[in-house]
């Protein structure tokens, strides 16, 4: 499978967004929009869990979108807490939804980039939402839960978001995402990233 790279300009809230649309080229029902992590803490769109959920995702066909939050890398703006994040997020996938038109959206985003995902869920309905070892403190106690298929991979021997805050955050939603606990894993997939694509796979063709 042969995929397209291509480097375009989104226009954001805050000024122009940049962004990589990778396209496998095949007729998926689907396109995906990746948050990568916290922006004051060296997340870029180029992290090796974002990029290694962009090419999950193109196994099963779907040309993807990665972004950098407003204040990072080529993006104008500066952090803005969660909030105007999400509304990048929006625009990237509004810019998806004319790139790729009459294809449902699919979200996912790690850590930072999981709260950011949850939080545009709620403001376009995706076909599957992935949130991976996000950062439920970000999240509140009145999150909705989005009417779709969601899954939540989490390592247990995370270092940064605690394994144990997220699976108990996890057992208070109703109804539950599926969850995948991988034994030993670090924040960042280290050595371990072919297991995090296996379950982003899974989870897209398990439907």
């Amino acid at each position: 499978m042969s995929t397209r790279l291509e480097r375009v300009s989104i226009t954001g809230q805050a000024g122009t967004l940049e962004a990589i649309a990778e396209d496998p080229g095949t007729e998926s029902p689907s396109y995906a929009v990746i948050c990568h992590p916290h922006p004051l803490y060296g997340g870029t769109m180029d992290n090796k869990v974002v990029t290694t959920v962009a090419r999950a995702l193109q196994e099963t066909g779907m040309p993807t979108l990665r972004f950098n939050f407003r204040g990072v890398g080529a993006s104008a703006g500066e952090f803005d807490q969660g909030i105007g994040e999400t509304t990048d997020a929006d625009a990237v996938a509004e810019w998806g939804a004319v790139r790729w038109p009459g294809r449902s959206l699919v979200i996912a985003g790690f850590s930072f980039g999981g709260y950011v995902a949850l939080r545009l869920a709620q403001r376009r309905l995706p076909r599957h939402l992935i949130t991976i070892a996000p950062a439920v403190k970000g999240f509140g106690a009145s999150t909705a839960v989005p009417r779709c298929p969601w899954l939540v991979v989490q390592g247990d021997a995370d270092e940064v978001v605690d394994p144990s805050t997220v699976i108990d955050w996890v057992n208070t939603l109703d109804p539950k995402p599926r969850l995948v606990v991988l034994p030993g894993v670090g924040h960042f997939f280290h050595g371990r990233l072919r297991e995090l694509r296996d379950a982003v796979i899974n989870a897209i063709r398990s439907g």
